[in-house]
């Protein structure tokens, strides 16, 4: 197989396809604001964490403790994860208790996880 296998070896503009994709390319903000989410779900620990909170409503303390790593660099994910809108929290006392922010950020992940799963 070549490496240059799958170039377009053509001329031909399909027009119709080329306005029509134009029409409803994204807003420049959006295509940022999506490239960022992208890039911040890009992160192993991150992964590791949107794992176990996909699983469970979890505490940093359970979380260092699944993950085998420190409070202080779960804390630190999870302040981007929640800046980011990505996983949201509440308070009960003195506990704060993590959890993934919204149905679509569930559905995402585990789409994802699907993806690799069926393609092992």
């Amino acid at each position: 197989m070549s490496k240059n296998e799958f170039v377009c070896d053509c001329n031909i503009i399909h027009k119709d396809i080329v306005e029509k994709t134009k029409k409803n390319m994204l807003e420049e903000d959006t295509l940022n604001k999506l490239a960022e989410f992208f890039k911040i779900v890009g992160d192993t620990t991150r992964v590791k964490i949107l794992f176990a909170l996909d699983q469970n409503e979890m505490c940093v303390c359970d979380i260092a403790n699944v993950l085998e790593m420190t409070k202080s660099s779960i804390s630190h994910q999870l302040g981007t994860l929640r800046r980011s809108g990505i996983v949201k929290c509440r308070k009960l006392g003195k506990e704060v208790f993590y959890s993934l922010d919204d149905e679509h950020i569930k559905q995402v992940f585990e789409i994802g996880v699907e993806h690799i799963e069926h393609r092992k």
